[in-house]
Parts: structure tokens; sequence; C-alpha cells
């Protein structure tokens, strides 16, 4: 099996479904003849052309806007924002229009387009290249929102986005696109290409969008984490010996609750994870999901480790950053209550 970087399986991922269906087109600011900033639409615009993997204009908005129109008509976008942090012009675009399509039809019309867009930090990108704004779409009705954590899910989730009749939100943990980022930046990263998750099948596969994964068997307390922060919850469990349960959402919306109920019934403690901000994070609507169904399973308060309050600090983001030693505070923490 083809070991592949996330970059590559997310190419991979446009490239097999654009060969499968001549209605997937790829567009968005220099994804065409310069395969995008990443570089993960590299070669496709050779491959399928000028009218199927195509330059826009730096208008988020009309970005947005003409998808909407195209899935109107029965194309399947799947179009790059270059940055997470550029969304916030097409943000009315999204979520007055395409979130609302199929129910202000009466299911006359869908809106199949998939919105890819680089997230997180851990690039010395500062304030307007590293933000995590997951959670102002997992508020809106109609959407759907992925976080993968590694190639071979980025590839089978991206593939079952494009395939799915409504929108589909896909934020790309940039942190992650060459290998798994433990949050351990002072060491080399281990490429994907030594990663078990880096085998990614050449052709065609979808990975069920709302099914989370467990990365971890533990018994001793619950980590729920999605992308980049997934792997410094393996590594904060290895380093303080604690026998923690690793779950990798992957999906947030829609949410695995089976699988976190499960786990926390089972271990009696939780710990929830995310590089976003605390404040309104999606973090908390998964605390308030583990209170609501395991109250009477928890031995300790659920504890939350997440980004700071403020803007993404340039300065000190590896303070900011929640890396595998704020992760075992509060594994020990918990572990003590």
């Amino acid at each position: 099996m083809a070991r592949m970087t996330m970059i590559e399986a997310v190419r991979s991922a446009m490239d097999v479904s654009m060969g499968r269906d001549d209605d997937v087109v790829v567009f968005g600011e220099d994804v065409g003849y310069f395969g995008g900033v990443f570089r993960c639409t590299q070669g496709l615009q050779a491959k399928y052309g000028k009218t199927r993997c195509f330059d826009a204009p730096i208008n988020e908005s009309g970005i947005l806007g003409t998808a909407i129109g195209m899935a109107a008509y029965g194309l399947k976008p799947c179009i790059e924002i270059q940055f997470a942090d550029y969304m916030y012009p097409a943000y009315d675009q999204i979520t007055q229009e395409a979130a609302r399509i199929r129910y202000r039809s009466n299911g006359d019309f869908t809106c199949p387009i998939v919105v890819r867009m680089p997230t997180g930090g851990g690039i010395f990108g500062g304030q307007t290249h590293s933000q995590s704004p997951e959670a102002l779409f997992t508020h809106v009705c109609g959407l759907k929102v992925i976080v993968p954590s590694n190639p071979y899910d980025a590839k089978g989730l991206l593939i079952a986005a494009i395939e799915d009749p409504d929108p589909v939100m896909f934020l790309e943990p940039k942190r992650l696109y060459n290998g798994p980022f433990d949050g351990h930046h002072e060491k080399p990263v281990t490429p994907w290409s030594k990663h078990e998750l880096g085998e990614v099948p050449d052709g065609h596969y979808t990975i069920p969008i709302g099914k989370a994964e467990v990365r971890r068997q533990g018994e001793a307390v619950t980590v729920i984490a999605y992308g980049t922060m997934v792997h410094v919850a393996l590594a904060a469990a290895e380093e303080t010996g604690i026998d923690a349960e690793v779950i990798d959402l992957r999906s947030l919306l829609p949410l695995d609750l089976d699988t976190i109920v499960q786990s926390v019934k089972k271990t009696g403690r939780c710990v929830v994870v995310h590089e976003a901000t605390l404040t309104s994070g999606f973090g908390g609507e998964v605390v308030s999901l583990v209170q609501e169904h395991c109250f009477y399973h928890l031995e300790a308060p659920i504890v939350r480790v997440t980004g700071w309050d403020t803007p993404y600090p340039h300065a000190q983001e590896w303070d900011y950053f929640p890396g595998p030693a704020r992760v075992g505070r509060a594994l020990r923490e918990v572990m003590e209550g």
C-alpha cells in the first residue's frame, strides 16, 4: 500500500473523485496552475483541464456564492479557502445560503459542496494564519463538519464528503500535513512514511461521516480530541503512564455520541482537548453532552485543555498551543479528583 502525506492523501481524494464523476470541480485561490499554497491540488489542472480545476479571484464570498450556484445546477464543487482564517467574508454564504438550501426548498434542491480549509496553528503563522474556527460551523444546522487527524482518514472522509449531498466543512490541520505532530516542537517530526496511518489505498474508499475512532484503548480516563490534538493526547498518555483511552472524533457534526458515552461510562473520567480558544469552543458542547449522559458514572469533574481566550499569539505560540505537558497535567488532575 502506498505511503502518503496528508497533502498527498487529500490530493488523491480529489483525483479519485474527479476521475469517477465529471460533475466534481475544484477551484479556489491559486489551486490551478500553482497547485495550492500547500500543493494539495498540484497536477489536477494539468490532468483534468482548466474547466474542472481553476483559479478564483481573491474573494471568499464570491468563491462560496459561485459554488452554491454550481451545486444548485447539479455540479459538485470542492473548493478551497486558502486558510481557515480567511473564511469570514464567506460566512454569510455558508450559513445563510449553503446550509439552508435543502430546508428552504423542502428538499427540491441540495447543496453538495465541500469547503476545504487548512486550520490550526503550530507553524508560526501568527494570528491570521493559525485560527481554529470549527465551533462557528458546528452551531449551524445544515452543515457537516470534519477534522481528520491522519492521511488515511483524510482521504476516506474527503471522498465521502464530496459524495455527500449536503455542504461539508472539511478542516485540514496544516500542522499534520507532513507528519503526526505530537506537540513536541523541539523534536524532529516523524514523517507519515513511518506511521501506519500513512498507508493509504490508491483507489476509491470512504469513511463514514459521523463515526469516531478509538485510537488508544484505556480504562482510567477518556480523552476526547480531534485533529492535531489526537497526537498530543496520545503523547501525553504515554508520557504520564496513565491508562487513558483516546477518542479521535474525526467528525464534529454529526457527532458520534455513542462512542463517547460508552467510553466515559467505562472510565468514569473525561478530559477534552482542542486547539481553539476555551470560551464557546467545541469542547464546551462535548462537556455538556458527557455531563448529560454520563453524570452518574463520573468520578471527577471533566477538564478541558484548550487554547487561550486571546488572539493567536505569535510570540508565545508554544504556551498557547496545548502540548503534552498541559494535557498530562489535566490527566493527573482528573485522576486525583
